[in-house]
């Protein structure tokens, strides 16, 4: 008997027992809430379409933090302040001032087109700058010293743009032709969550044509690849690594803009939670995986919108709603332990992990 016992892997069982221990709590939580039905069918749907856009913005977000991983395996930390920059630039320096002389109202599509750009370009030139300085003369380092630089530019950035905007949070104004909302799918769909929505399925479609289909793109893909056997292949990967930086930092902000219209303020810590929030998407699609990072971002996001009402609420839990965050964080912890890979990752051989 005691030989059976030392044979058992208790690791194994634990985790066997914790998920099963999880399921049956969310299953339980979600028959409660459903029989009690406190929501109605409007009210449901709101919530999904929440989802949907939010989960969209962090699906912008992970592509940066998965562009990164694929190319330099490393995790960039510093991702959610390229977030930040970009945005709240514009919104000092373009959206406040077009907002005080009447620009916003009368041109709303050529000012946001506008606060996009500068978004962009600020953005691309932080991820720039510090993949140069910061990251480039480490990259024959261990990994683990990349990841902490990329802690310390993280805080870095916050604080540079703390000092250099001031630590208040900054009103971001929005166009009234945004105001409101639009009847759609038996209710009242607000046009700013459209507006994402769409914006992010047109920057996912232009990012894959990008990657797939451009010599840029393919060049990306093959650094991802062997970095040794691109270079002795006259691919230049030092402007390969560089172009994946800014690829990432403009689809982050892009995604700047669109949450700072649906939230409506922007400050310097503003991407941190974001930051984290789009890495677990990562993690959760399967890191490097650029369609990974797409539905690792749908997924969380609704799951964080839906998960307070049908799981949490059934357990009697109060205010489940304040606990979305921790929602997002729970998952990572669960896809880190059951699922390394993600949904549509795969295991890395021990050479290229």
């Amino acid at each position: 008997m005691r030989l059976r016992l030392q044979y058992i892997d208790w690791i194994g069982l634990f985790l066997w027992v914790f998920r099963a221990i999880i399921i049956i709590l969310i299953v339980w939580g979600t028959i409660a809430t459903l029989l009690d039905n406190p929501y109605s069918t409007r009210q449901w749907t709101d919530i999904v379409i929440f989802g949907i856009a939010q989960g969209s913005m962090y699906a912008l977000i992970a592509i940066g933090y998965t562009l990164v991983y694929g190319v330099l395996f490393m995790i960039n930390f510093a991702h959610g302040e390229f977030f930040m920059s970009g945005i709240m630039t514009s919104a000092v320096f373009i959206a406040t001032p077009m907002a005080a002389t009447g620009f916003l109202d009368r041109q709303p599509v050529l000012s946001l087109v506008i606060i996009g750009i500068v978004a962009m370009t600020v953005s691309v030139g932080v991820a720039l700058l510090t993949e140069r300085v910061a990251y480039r003369p480490l990259r024959k380092a261990p990994r683990l010293v990349p990841l902490i630089t990329a802690i310390g530019a993280s805080f870095f950035w916050q604080y540079f743009f703390a000092g250099l905007y001031g630590s208040q949070v900054v009103p971001f104004p929005v166009p009234d032709g945004l105001e409101g909302a639009i009847s759609m799918l038996g209710t009242e769909v607000l046009k700013t969550h459209l507006l994402v929505i769409i914006t992010t399925i047109i920057m996912l479609l232009g990012l894959n044509f990008f990657i797939m289909r451009t010599k840029t793109g393919k060049s990306i893909r093959a650094v991802a690849e062997d970095k040794d056997a691109a270079a002795l292949m006259g691919i230049d990967v030092d402007r390969a690594v560089s172009i994946t930086f800014a690829t990432g930092a403009a689809m982050a902000g892009v995604a700047g803009l669109l949450f700072a219209g649906v939230f409506r303020q922007v400050q310097f810590f503003m991407g941190f939670f974001p930051g984290i929030k789009a890495f677990t998407a990562a993690v959760l699609g399967g890191i490097g995986s650029i369609p990974g990072a797409a539905i690792g971002g749908l997924v969380l996001g609704l799951v964080e919108s839906i998960g307070p009402a049908l799981f949490l609420e059934g357990l009697g839990i109060p205010a489940p709603h304040q606990l979305k965050d921790v929602i997002a964080f729970v998952m990572l912890v669960l896809v880190l332990i059951f699922r390394p890979q993600g949904i549509l990752g795969e295991r890395l051989t021990e050479k290229k992990a």
